[in-house]
């Protein structure tokens, strides 16, 4: 048992220091960071072992959970901040539509209708969609602006930003080699304007039911590990390629950040280190629970995010994981400038 408390010690400790090395240098490695929610669990298994027992091994286990405390923020809030509505509070919603079920991959009728609904309902000031189908005709009528980018070969999706306030500027950043992309567009709130990204990087491209290996398990074999291992990893340095753009892209901005979308990666990548810099992560700020924002049977995952500028404060965090109509569920948060 001790043997196993030391392999899973030394993993978890090559977790915590992964999300600070490229993925370039490590890409095989850096598919623990998927796994690092998963090594603190069973540390404080261990931990509860060792101390039954009364056993100094205990120490071990002690040392990586408070080593990775900075980390259990990113994966479980214990309570969550709503904090009273005033006027100058502004919403923020981003969410991966699935083309609408336009595929039906959803066993169900009307699910772009619902969505629709779904949205009209909420009405976030400023609403950031990815993998948008304008096949699908669902039109987002309630918004007076947007800025939208098709991208794709045989399939065209559309990054697309609805905003309820003027969109006085917009851009691109175009990602080599890869079907994704990131717009972003700069918008006047009275006397502010703020820029929001909306960002859909490189996926990893897993099954959300784990269907294949459900039905193959007899078949399983260490070619197939070593397949899926490496289509991580090559995503996973696509990723970092990205983030690096987009970082270095928001480095220029004149205005308040606002970032949205799905990163296709967890909260204790570099990916996610780079991106979201010095702004706030709004879960983090005022979420509650595990934060889930994609449908993966076994693990709450957790891979949509809404970064925030330090000038505005969060004051309110929810991710929707009852409402069931694509493989992500929509995030939403309120947020107000600072005066400064």
């Amino acid at each position: 048992m001790y043997f196993f408390n030391i392999v899973l010690t030394i993993l978890s400790f090559l977790a915590f220091v992964l999300p600070f090395l490229a993925p370039k240098l490590f890409p095989l490695l850096s598919v623990l960071t998927l796994l690092l929610p998963s090594f603190l669990v069973i540390n404080l298994l261990f931990f509860g072992y060792w101390l039954i027992q009364l056993k100094k091994q205990v120490i071990l286990s002690g040392i990586v959970l408070l080593l990775g405390i900075t980390f259990i923020n990113k994966y479980y809030k214990f309570s969550s901040i709503d904090l009273p509505e005033e006027s100058n509070d502004f919403t923020v919603m981003s969410y991966n539509v699935r083309l609408f079920n336009l595929f039906k991959w959803i066993d169900k009728e009307n699910v772009g209708e619902e969505i629709y609904t779904f949205v009209n309902e909420q009405s976030p000031d400023i609403l950031c969609i990815q993998e948008y189908s304008s096949s699908a005709d669902i039109k987002f009528r309630f918004y007076n602006y947007q800025y939208s980018h098709k991208q794709g070969n045989k399939i065209k999706t559309s990054q697309v930003i609805f905003s309820k306030f003027p969109i006085v500027n917009e851009g691109i950043i175009e990602l080599p080699d890869s079907n994704n992309s990131v717009i972003f567009a700069d918008i006047r709130k009275g006397k502010d304007t703020i820029r929001v990204y909306n960002i859909h990087l490189e996926s990893i491209k897993i099954s959300p039911d784990v269907t294949e290996i459900e039905e193959n398990v007899e078949s399983i074999n260490k070619q197939k590990s070593q397949l899926v291992f490496n289509r991580i990893s090559e995503a996973f340095k696509k990723q970092q390629i990205q983030a690096e753009l987009i970082s270095k892209h928001k480095m220029t901005c004149p205005f308040p950040i606002i970032i949205c979308g799905d990163m296709n990666n967890s909260a204790f990548s570099y990916v996610y280190r780079m991106i979201k810099g010095n702004l706030n992560d709004c879960f983090e700020e005022a979420g509650n629970g595990f934060g889930q924002t994609y449908h993966f049977k076994y693990y709450p995952a957790r891979i949509d995010y809404i970064f925030a500028d330090k000038v505005m404060q969060v004051k309110s965090f929810e991710n929707f994981s009852k409402f069931k109509n694509s493989d992500h569920y929509p995030i939403m948060t309120r947020l107000a400038m600072v005066e400064q």
